[in-house]
């Protein structure tokens, strides 16, 4: 007599535990790993690094597509089409990592161990030039990088431009043409403005926001900024590097990382808030999804939804000025004893353009997102090559921005990102208009975020996220997550309007 159904769904389900199990653990390390390799790892330690991440790399390639984990998935999609399947969590997890294996599968196991070797590399070389303002050091990365992506996005889809196919790796549904409408969109929103508050807007006097606030007190008050955001002690730790980041290893394990400069503690304060949101949204994936392939966010957009959401939705809001404040008094009397919440309101808001994306303004944001995204299209349909990209840098940031890039360091080498990724960038922008749409369905939901912010006390505005957003993890793509949030598809309307109504009244315009 043969199985019956139900016992071969329960082998076909253990069988398919212990290889998500087995990617997991791989994941793990490598998160760890590169986690180390950006903080506290020395200079020397990139090439074995690289290759340790590169066997690990191989090693989930092969499992993630080898025969066996192939022929697994082919029978579990047979059962899940017959019926003998209908838990949901199980569903999704298969759905998920089917297509994880349909697009691992068309990257033969040595190119995929390459391309991790190449990015640990490329990101260490970064670092080193960004410090010596050494544009051609990292040069030859970035054809490198961008040659590799094209050849991977040919495997993937060769009937679509390859730079299409990494937009939509990091936000389904999304393709240039996609964009192209919502930077458009936002484009004759900030524009304008921009012009208004340069023309007619008065900036603020705020001699303290360039005080000196030691390092060691930065430190301590980082950690009671993350209190504050809702992170606890016990799932998180902080650690110190050149680009601020955060990653989630693990349901019940975050990490955050900032910088510190002792002349400009708000850039600290407004790095941890931003990655207390990333942080927040790996910590709030539904505990029954831990070490399985559903662990972690969804999409690039969807989590800059959540940075930007701490950060500027609740961050720069007038109403959290007061818990804000507190903080910095109890840990710099000196300088913030006699500033006002007003003041800092004003102050924390002040638009006006500058050469650093991470220490932008809330308005002028996107712009530095456009720019980005420009020189990633041209570096893609080979209009333009690495050599080029200073002089385009610096034409764009003059044509956006109204800037003159002094250097390299503070101009194309400014971001990690071009050494590991490209497709990436213009899910920042993207995730502060999807922020500015939860706010209305939070405020239908009984969440007043003034009341909340005020109050000190964020509990109600996180548990609104936990259920609309986190506790899914990837188990809906960004599309169906922001529809069921906020009961209508996604509208660049909600973000535009809220950058208008801010800043008109900031500035009296």
């Amino acid at each position: 007599m043969g199985e019956s159904p139900t016992m071969a769904t329960n082998d076909l389900t253990t069988r398919f535990r212990e290889l998500e199990h087995k990617l997991w653990t791989r994941e793990y390390l490598m998160k760890i790993t590169s986690f180390d390799g950006a903080t506290v790892a020395p200079e020397n330690s990139a090439a074995s690094r690289g290759e340790a991440l590169g066997t690990l790399s191989g090693e989930h390639h092969e499992l993630l597509t080898g025969t066996e984990a192939q022929e697994l998935l082919g029978e579990l999609t047979a059962a899940v089409k017959a019926g003998d399947i209908s838990d949901p969590q199980l569903l999704a997890e298969i759905r998920t990592l089917a297509r994880d294996q349909r697009e691992a599968c068309v990257i033969p196991t040595e190119e995929a161990e390459e391309w991790t070797r190449l990015t640990c590399e490329s990101q260490a070389v970064w670092h080193k030039a960004k410090t010596t303002n050494d544009w051609v050091s990292f040069e030859p990365y970035i054809d490198r990088l961008v040659e590799t992506l094209k050849r991977h996005a040919s495997y993937i889809d060769s009937t679509r431009d390859p730079y299409d196919v990494w937009l939509d790796q990091y936000e389904r549904g999304m393709n240039a043409a996609a964009y192209d409408r919502f930077f458009d969109q936002v484009r004759e929103t900030v524009v304008p403005l921009v012009h208004a508050i340069s023309e007619r807007g008065e900036q603020p006097d705020a001699p303290w926001l360039t005080a000196h606030v030691s390092d060691a007190v930065q430190r301590e008050l980082s950690y009671d900024l993350m209190k504050l955001m809702g992170l606890a002690p016990a799932d998180t730790t902080l650690a110190f590097t050149e680009h601020p980041f955060s990653e989630g290893f693990s349901v019940g394990d975050a990490r955050v990382a900032t910088h510190i400069y002792e002349d400009n503690v708000l850039s600290n304060v407004y790095s941890i808030i931003h990655e207390s949101g990333h942080a927040s949204y790996e910590l709030g994936v539904n505990p029954a999804y831990a070490r399985t392939c559903l662990e972690g966010g969804t999409s690039m957009g969807i989590h800059e939804s959540q940075s930007r959401f701490f950060e500027n939705t609740v961050g720069r809001s007038r109403a959290f000025m007061g818990p804000l404040l507190g903080v910095l008094r109890a840990h710099a009397p000196e300088v913030y004893g006699d500033v006002t919440e007003d003041e800092l309101y004003r102050a924390a808001n002040i638009a006006t353009p500058s050469l650093i994306r991470t220490e932008a303004d809330e308005l002028t944001y996107p712009l530095h997102i456009m720019l980005r995204y420009d020189i990633e299209r041209m570096l893609f349909s080979g209009e333009a090559t690495a050599k080029d990209v200073p002089a385009l840098w610096n034409k764009l940031v003059k044509q956006y921005l109204g800037l003159d890039v002094p250097n390299d360091a503070q101009g194309c080498l400014q971001d990690i990102h071009w050494s590991e990724s490209f497709g990436y960038f213009p899910t920042y922008a993207l995730g502060s208009a999807y922020d500015a749409q939860y706010v209305p369905a939070m405020q239908r939901d009984g969440v007043n975020l003034d009341d909340v912010c005020a109050s000190g006390d964020l509990t109600r505005a996180l548990e609104w996220l936990r259920t609309n957003i986190w506790q899914w993890g990837r188990g809906k793509d960004a599309a169906e997550l922001v529809e069921g949030a906020c009961g209508a598809p996604f509208d660049a309307t909600f973000y535009c309007d809220y950058l208008a109504r801010k800043f008109s009244e900031l500035y009296k315009l």
